[in-house]
């Protein structure tokens, strides 16, 4: 992204729109309103921006203290959800005329605006700021659309009609942007569904958009819902007890499995001395986060197949189409810390609406609880078309 001469340079520079210094990293919402600001570029430059983290604004050496767990507190900040979309990021370490700091180059973002919380922050001269309307227009306008994932693309014969906008007035908007940001009142609603990826410079709905708050996602995803079947046995052979189809905007999904979820889990009582307890089969937590993850990284490109949940009296399996994606690998495929995402704009929409609190940390969370129902972890199998989980009783 930068190379070290290049780095060298930009310490030694004065700050503006592309260069930017913090004491100390302390306030890590502050360092992350320095990265959304230079991941949208505002000036245009194309040029990487870089954050110092250890500089003081007069270009003096703070001394910081670095340790590898302000290491890796830094390189979280790209993916814990606050930053959306993902911003292209480095964390790097360096000493500079004698002075240790760390350097984070951040690149020009492909699908701007970058938000924090909710907010566009820009870089304008040495100050950071919000943007105001119509600098977020400049931003969409930037944006390098033939480069973008498939769910930020505009999904050819869908037309504007084919968005619930009371759904996305009422529901979506008022989780994806700032109070204080709506209140300026000064967009349209074709600018605000173009600024939230969810329409495309054309005015046709994105895969997201459809996925989000389209009237009928099947219409123009067809493989966009979850085939439940409940199995009286441990084979796929046997009677089938309940089947379900359940489909809607990847909200409705959510919310339909996570009561299926609940309808399905079984409390048999465990009889122990004076203790009696009720033991779930299954904690509804970890089935909460695989299935999620299931319908979050899935493949809703070229694939006509759902995913599909196959419970039985002893295992519940889940297929999700589509394998590994970016950096994962069919080899670390579940490698704590390793995660890319298929559907970064629809990773941004499900953490706006609340269905994703972090990014990253799903596994982890589900084989958590897991261990503490006395469940065996979740077992995974990884090809190049698909991922397969089995949870067992």
């Amino acid at each position: 992204m930068i190379d070290a001469e290049e780095l060298e340079r930009r310490y030694r520079d004065e700050e503006g729109d592309r260069v930017e210094r913090k004491r100390e990293a302390r306030d890590l919402d502050d360092l992350r309103k320095a990265i959304c600001a230079l991941a949208n570029d505002l000036s245009g430059t194309g040029r990487p921006g870089v954050l110092f983290v250890g500089q003081a604004d007069d270009r003096s050496c703070a001394n910081l203290a670095i340790t590898n767990e302000l290491v890796e507190k830094l390189t979280h900040l790209r993916s814990d959800g606050k930053l959306q979309p993902f911003p292209v990021m480095t964390v790097l370490t360096a000493t500079i005329d004698g002075c240790p700091v760390i350097a984070i180059p951040v690149a020009p973002s492909d699908n701007p605006p970058v938000r924090m919380d909710g907010r566009t922050h820009v870089r304008v001269g040495r100050s950071t700021r919000v943007a105001s309307t119509e600098e977020e227009r400049r931003l969409v306008e930037k944006r390098r659309w033939n480069t973008l994932p498939f769910d930020a693309q505009g999904v050819a014969g869908a037309a504007l009609d084919d968005l619930d906008l009371t759904r996305f007035t009422l529901e979506y908007l008022p989780s994806a942007v700032a109070p204080d940001v709506l209140a300026e009142n000064g967009r349209t609603r074709e600018e605000q569904l173009r600024a939230l990826r969810l329409i495309d410079p054309l005015g046709r709905p994105t895969a997201t958009g459809l996925l989000i708050v389209g009237k009928e996602p099947l219409a123009w995803l067809p493989g966009a819902y979850v085939q439940a079947l409940r199995i009286g046995g441990t084979e796929l052979t046997d009677p089938i007890r309940d089947e379900r189809r359940i489909d809607g905007t990847v909200a409705d999904q959510i919310r339909q499995l996570d009561e299926l979820a609940n309808l399905w889990i079984e409390h048999p009582t465990v009889v122990g001395g004076q203790v009696r307890k009720v033991a779930p089969t299954y904690p509804d937590a970890a089935l909460r986060q695989l299935l999620r993850n299931a319908l979050l990284h899935r493949t809703y490109e070229g694939s006509n197949a759902p995913v599909r949940v196959t419970w039985y009296d002893d295992r519940v399996e889940i297929l999700s189409p589509g394998g590994p994606y970016g950096q994962v690998t069919l080899e670390n495929f579940g490698t704590p810390g390793i995660t890319d995402y298929r559907n970064p704009t629809l990773a941004e929409a499900l953490r706006n609406l609340g269905y994703v609190e972090k990014f990253g940390v799903g596994l982890s969370i589900a084989n958590r609880t897991l261990a503490e129902n006395g469940n065996p972890p979740a077992e995974f199998r990884s090809e190049p078309t698909y991922i397969h989980v089995t949870v067992r009783k």
